[in-house]
């Protein structure tokens, strides 16, 4: 991370922005419907609706609003159904964009997601052309303070993580895809809670911009996000230090 500003680490710091727009909540509540949709309404049995229910009590978002989200998608209660669709495409500079949506109109999402990326000197590809560069990966925040960084480097690595980093104000835990919730659990064990534990998709390699064109994708990717039916913004995107012109990271 040293000397660069990639887009998931911008894209962290906007997540504080979209909790207090109400914008996390209606993304946390598709997902544990969804979850609860293809896995069932047990949380010990369904590693996706595990990780969607601790993703939503870390935003405070409240029991029985968790509870609800869950009964519409085991169908105990009326709700909309949604469709799990991924958008490929390119950003300015040739980034790599990867989109994941739910949504209950594929034919109104994907002429949008199109419009957006034309909109800021992108393009949509077909299904396949950049996801071979992404990994899908676990990524576990530990605030700084509940654990020594040689304790945690040890429980993490006894579980199957990867990597452990610490920042200022948390540990990061990095692990594979398979590893990640048996991660989760050697934590939870030794009493600690994650501020955040996902799965998300890691770049392989990066593409690094400067100037204009490293707004201009920026743009994208933020704009993209702000769209109602997009989850996630992935981008192998890298701006160097004083890569901006302005403030847009």
């Amino acid at each position: 991370m040293s000397g660069h500003s990639k887009w998931s680490t911008i894209k962290h710091k906007k997540a504080a922005l979209d909790a207090k727009r109400g914008k996390i909540f209606t993304r946390l509540i598709k997902e544990l419907t969804v979850a609860a949709r293809s896995g069932g309404g047990d949380v010990d049995g369904n590693p996706r609706l595990r990780t969607a229910v601790n993703a939503a009590r870390a935003a405070n978002m409240p029991q029985d609003n968790i509870k609800r989200a869950i009964a519409k998608g085991t169908g105990e209660l009326p709700g909309t159904s949604y469709e799990e669709v991924m958008y490929e495409g390119y950003g300015p500079g040739g980034v790599a964009v990867i989109v994941e949506t739910l949504t209950d109109n594929r034919m109104r999402t994907t002429p949008e997601i199109r419009h957006v990326f034309d909109k800021f000197g992108g393009n949509l590809a077909e299904p396949n052309s950049v996801a071979w560069n992404f990994v899908r990966k676990g990524l576990v925040r530990v605030p700084r303070q509940a654990i020594d960084e040689e304790r945690l480097l040890e429980l993490a690595l006894e579980a199957g993580a990867e990597d452990l980093r610490s920042g200022d104000e948390h540990h990061e835990i990095s692990t594979s895809q398979d590893a990640f919730h048996g991660v989760q659990q050697a934590l939870e064990r030794a009493g600690l809670t994650p501020s955040e534990a996902t799965l998300g998709l890691e770049p392989q390699n990066t593409v690094t911009l400067e100037g204009k064109k490293a707004e201009q994708c920026l743009k994208l990717l933020e704009q993209l996000e702000e769209h109602e039916d997009v989850q996630n913004v992935y981008a192998n995107l890298a701006v160097t230090d004083g890569g901006l012109e302005s403030g847009a990271a």
